[in-house]
């Protein structure tokens, strides 16, 4: 169908004023309308070809490497109305953006078609996440007179994995881990109607032609497959059998969540002692949240979050006498919760009727596991049994994770459902930009232009794995979106595994950012970056210009050009990484440090102290992280912990109320950096004649107050537009949503990251952006 552009006022009868109409024969007209967003794996082609056929268009729609071409001929008014609801009425797992329209002199076709798909152009490139199962299809596996009753990999154009099979762009069935599955005819049939909402559905299948299920077990032989081996699943599960299944993004390790007896199994063999374990629950109720509600207690922000079409975990408050086993997040009183989310965990569920604790499978820190080799060699002393299929996992991608704080669902970590996440920087990177984001919960950041993808959650980059599963991710980025990275940045500190990565590639320039200029510059890139920033960069520790680990800082300015302004009054930490594992180093820290007598010193801190007062292996820190470590072991006796922040949220659960916080003297240094002293807590955290309630309560109070006295101080000298709040630390809700209370009601225009992990997450993003602000 031959065309051409031509360039000519506007036609007044024409579909609309701003983007005319070329006229063709008789009174209908043509336009060229290209779309933007996400338009890709959401049958989005399918949807205009209807569309178009409604409004009695003629044409032809196209994908072009994350565009979509259409041709549109027809009257005035019907172009009109074809392009309002191009928008309007578009999937609901799309977000298409018209981005030009042009007007065409065109020989005027006869019918509408759907033209394959463009592999040669430069066009913008969006790659869709994995999508969970929609309505359509749930009736279809729960129909048995349906030829994919029980099958678990039923989709359509609206569900279905997507990133985690997709090998190139466009997103066609060759280019995907589906194109060793040849479509049988009734699929074929499916495949290649467009009036079917499995109209180039890529990962089309059916029992006759798609992937299978099948179920090992140590000494049964031959495995069960199909049906039989969700059937064994399940008969697994119910005697209490940890079992290995594979999933969309990777495998989950699943257990009765009731029997406390399975999940202590469960955490003796993957050594996981005392970290909070994901619980999934069966869909039932009128919204699909009854099971759900009755272990747990939902705000309306959570149940509509866990319900969304992410289907994330949901950080949510614990239920008493929920049955599920005490064990699942021991002594915290909040844990997270999801839905089933693919066909093969509705069946599971559904037909358990009961909730399953549903944790990564990985060796604890490293990227969920993908491969059934390597699944079954590297689990093979933890699960029971394996429920597999396969379906090639063409990269991982584990399940997201939120928690809502002030009013608004904000990320702990992205995955399966969210990523690839791409955002919009507020300024122009200079060329094509890879950020390695930090040590702890890696994940990168590949921006051009103004765009920015961040990946998946990887893991803790301390494990050989971690590093195999980072590089793929940074190769797979970048040659789906066709860009090729010219220049790295990482965090300034040597140590980081990321940091040494990339001074490795000698093919590069590399640029080091500071680590918690990097957290600033993430909150001021979400919020639009205009104006002057004061963001409070709270965590555990960073290295910091002077060389000192930070973690308790304010930065004054915009991303790319930050001063340190105020911060926490600074101490020694005893054995320094190892604190981040033993709270007790911290509070022996900040004891020795006022020369206050600490008397829950353990045997080891003898040694310590000798080396405090030598300065050996002792790091000075201002991290707030550290400082809630302290807190946690004065309050709660807590010397050793087997996960990362354990003690805070464990005195962070405590909190029940808002409490007069303690003054804090806050002074200016020698350097003009204004310091907050902690000091007075001391007597209040130590105090065994107060509730350790009461005291947890304080000591939230006091450092929310902390901020809000900086706040005034820095703002007496230094006009300030906006205040940020960064760092792991604010993943703390009672501390986040004190802090954003004191300041707006002070008057200050106040912001945590919703669209962004606050925490090292996010990191990657805050590399990239600082780089893009500088120019």
């Amino acid at each position: 169908m031959a065309e051409t552009v031509r360039n000519h006022t506007a036609i007044a009868a024409g579909p609309n004023a701003s983007a005319p109409a070329a006229r063709t024969r008789g009174s209908s007209y043509a336009v060229r309308i290209t779309l933007v967003g996400r338009v890709q794996g959401v049958g989005f082609r399918p949807f205009v070809y209807r569309l178009a056929i409604e409004h009695g268009i003629t044409g032809r729609v196209q994908n072009r490497l994350g565009e979509v071409d259409v041709v549109a001929c027809g009257r005035p008014q019907a172009l009109r109305e074809f392009r309002r609801d191009l928008v309007g009425r578009a999937p609901p797992l799309s977000q298409p953006k018209i981005a030009r329209q042009q007007p065409l002199d065109i020989v005027s076709p006869s019918s509408f078609v759907i033209v394959p798909s463009e592999t040669e152009s430069t066009a913008r490139v969006f790659v869709p996440p994995d999508y969970f199962m929609c309505d359509d299809c749930a009736r279809e596996l729960a129909d048995p007179d349906d030829r994919r009753y029980r099958y678990p990999f039923i989709n359509c154009t609206q569900c279905g994995p997507r990133y985690t099979l997709i090998n190139a762009l466009p997103y066609d069935r060759p280019n995907t881990s589906m194109a060793g599955f040849r479509m049988c005819a009734d699929c074929e049939a499916e495949y290649q109607n467009p009036a079917d909402r499995r109209f180039h559905a890529e990962p089309i299948a059916c029992p006759a032609c798609g992937p299978e299920l099948s179920f090992h077990a140590s000494g049964v032989s031959p495995p069960s497959e199909g049906s039989a081996a969700i059937d064994a699943g399940l008969d697994a599960l119910r005697h209490g059998g940890i079992v290995a299944v594979k999933g969309i993004g990777g495998y989950h390790l699943m257990c009765d969540a009731r029997d406390e007896a399975a999940v202590t199994r469960l955490r003796d063999r993957k050594r996981r002692p005392d970290k909070p374990l994901a619980v999934m629950f069966p869909v039932s109720g009128p919204d699909g949240l009854g099971a759900l509600r009755e272990s747990v207690r939902l705000t309306a922000a959570e149940a509509k979050l866990v319900n969304s079409p992410t289907r994330p975990i949901v950080l949510a408050a614990k239920r008493s006498g929920s049955g599920l086993a005490d064990n699942v997040a021991p002594k915290l009183s909040e844990f997270g919760v999801f839905l089933p989310y693919s066909p093969l965990h509705q069946l599971l569920l559904g037909e358990f009727g009961a909730p399953l604790v549903a944790t990564s499978g990985n060796i604890s820190g490293e990227p969920v596991l993908t491969d059934n080799d390597e699944a079954e060699r590297r689990l093979a002393g933890v699960a029971d049994a394996f429920l597999r299929h396969n379906r090639p996992i063409v990269r991982p991608a584990d399940d997201p994770v939120f928690r809502c704080a002030a009013g608004a669902p904000r990320p702990i970590r992205v995955g399966r459902g969210t990523a690839p996440l791409e955002l919009e920087l507020p300024w122009r990177q200079p060329c094509p930009t890879l950020a390695v984001g930090g040590h702890m919960k890696g994940a990168i950041a590949l921006s051009w232009d103004e765009r920015i993808i961040l990946s998946p959650h990887i893991g803790e980059m301390d494990s050989p794995r971690s590093l195999t599963v980072f590089e793929r991710v940074i190769n797979d980025l970048q040659s789906i979106y066709g860009i090729s990275a010219e220049r790295l940045v990482c965090d300034a500190h040597p140590g980081y595994t990321t940091h040494r990565w990339a001074r490795g590639q000698t093919t590069l320039p590399v640029e080091p950012v500071w680590h918690h200029h990097a957290h600033a510059s993430a909150v001021a890139a979400e919020f639009g970056g205009r104006g002057s920033w004061l963001v409070f960069t709270w965590d555990g520790v960073g290295l910091g210009e002077d060389g000192t680990l930070w973690g308790g800082e304010a930065l004054l300015g915009t991303a790319g050009h930050w001063q340190r302004v105020a911060s926490l009054r600074p101490f020694r930490l005893p054995g320094g990484d190892r604190a981040g594992r033993e709270p007790w180093r911290s509070a022996a820290a900040v004891a020795w440090e006022c020369g206050y007598d600490w008397r829950g010193l353990p045997d080891a801190a003898d040694i310590a102290h000798d080396a405090w007062l030598k300065d050996l292996n002792c790091p000075t820190t201002t991290a707030a992280g550290r400082l809630f470590d302290a807190a946690a072991a004065l309050i709660l006796g807590q010397e050793v912990v087997t996960f990362e922040a354990a003690g805070p949220m464990l005195l962070e659960s405590l909190c029940r109320k808002r409490r007069e916080p303690i003054d804090l003297p806050l002074t200016r240094d020698a350097d003009g950096v204004w310091r907050t002293d902690w000091e007075p807590l001391l007597e209040m955290l130590t105090n065994d004649s107060v509730d350790p309630v009461a005291r947890a309560e304080l000591f939230h109070a006091s450092l929310a107050q902390a901020i809000l006295a900086q706040a005034r101080a820095v703002c007496s000298d230094h006009a300030v537009d906006r205040i940020g709040l960064g760092g792991g630390v604010f993943q703390n809700r009672v501390l986040a949503e004190q802090t954003l209370d004191l300041l707006s009601g002070d008057g200050f225009n106040a912001c945590l990251p919703a669209a962004l992990p606050v925490n090292d997450g996010g990191l990657c993003f805050g590399q990239a952006a600082e780089l893009a602000a500088r120019g």
